[in-house]
Parts: C-alpha cells; structure tokens; sequence
C-alpha cells in the first residue's frame, strides 16, 4: 500500500478499542456480519423505472451469502415481464453482491435489488428471528393456490366512479350495486384454481362455475353490472 510522503513522516497512533460490528438479527440469531458470507434471510425489495411506469416486487432467499431462490413480479409495463423472465435466470446462484451488480435487464428490477440489498444487509429480513430462516420454496407461498401474483387492479373516473378488476380473490367479473349505485360486494373468478382443475381435465364451464365465488352483499344488489363493460 502507497502513503503520501506527509503520511509516511506521521507518528504511529495506537488504534485503541475494535469491538467490531454492531450484530444485526438473521434467521433467529445475532451475527456480526463482516463478509457477504455472513449474511443470510428472506426478504423483498420494491423497486421502479426511472419514467416510473412500471415496478418490481423482489423476494430472494439468500443463504450464507448466496441467492437460493428468487421470486421476480412486474406491473405496468409488458416489457418488463420479458425482464424478469431474463433476470430470474441471472439471479439464482449468484452472491447478493454479484446479483447487486450485476444488470438485471430493467431498472426497476435493478432498483428492487438494491433496496432488497439495503434491507438484507442491515437485518431487515422477513426471517430475521425465525430460527433457521425459511426453506428454499418459501418464495412460492407469497403466490397462493395457483401461483399467481397478488395483484389489485381499480380504475374511476369522475363522472362513472370506480371499477374494481381484479382483487386478490380473482378476476372480477361483475359488480353489486345497491338503491344508490354504491359497490355492496363483487363476483369474482380465481383464474389460478380455475386453470388447475382445467389441467386435471375438467370441463372448462364447469371449472369456472367451481373457480367462481363472491364477497360483500353481492346477493343483496339492486343492479349487478359488468365492471369492463357498462
């Protein structure tokens, strides 16, 4: 290592006390993280495009260091989904070092990783005191039955009010209204059920009357509307 020659002339000062790093929680116990190796968890990051058009939710599971296993969600932009598609092979197998520099194909994906970085590495994990973390597989249960994304989708105008699309029970297919014209309840279709009993070979009218369901007052509704359409 190269020293000024004003540093070279300087008096050696003793250091004095090095009690190391301030331990943070992982997966049910306190570790003074020094290395990438150190760390370990199960957490998220959010992240956005710069236009700010779409975003990423990231889960990785990281274990002594390593990403295990990464969960990738997009919303907003049909290119991102392309993406993530790319990056949910980049990311398995690499460091949270290696996965924080590494170019995950869109912004908004590599802006999630850098706040999932943030959060991991400060003890900021989903598993920060669940002894032994969680197991590789974890990440699929943020999906649900059907393993599809936790998705709401709302649309309002000032003139017609809001339409309710897509709640996380399902696809919403019709609206309750009562005497004002104010939402009691929706019917929705759980589209991840629905696909299931289909590949199991059930009649597809009679998978969608099974995936069917409702919540709120929806049998009390004056008017029953078609949220896409009227």
């Amino acid at each position: 290592m190269n020293y000024t020659h004003e540093v070279e002339k300087m008096t050696c000062v003793a250091k004095g006390p090095n009690h190391g790093p301030a331990p943070i929680p992982q997966e049910g116990k306190w570790v003074k993280a020094k290395e990438i190796k150190d760390i370990s968890g199960l957490t998220h990051g959010v992240g956005w495009c710069a236009p700010q058009q779409g975003a990423c939710k990231l889960t990785l599971n990281v274990k002594d260091g390593v990403i295990q296993e990464a969960l990738v969600e997009t919303l907003g932009c049909s290119g991102m989904t392309h993406s993530a598609a790319m990056a949910a092979e980049i990311l398995a197998g690499k460091t949270i070092l290696e996965a924080l520099n590494t170019d995950l194909v869109c912004d908004a994906i590599n802006t999630a990783m850098r706040e999932l970085f943030l959060q991991i590495v400060y003890g900021r994990s989903q598993t920060a005191f669940s002894e032994g973390g969680l197991p590789i597989g974890a990440g699929l249960e943020d999906l649900g039955k059907g393993l599809r994304s936790q998705v709401g989708t709302m649309y309002s105008t000032a003139g017609k009010g809001p339409r309710y699309l897509e709640m996380a029970e399902g696809y919403i297919t019709k609206t309750a209204l009562d005497e004002n014209n104010e939402i009691i309840g929706y019917e929705f279709v759980h589209l991840g059920k629905m696909m299931d009993m289909i590949k199991k070979g059930m009649d597809a009218n009679e998978a969608l009357k099974k995936a069917t369901g409702t919540y709120g007052r929806f049998n009390e509704a004056v008017k029953v509307i078609d949220p896409r359409k009227e």
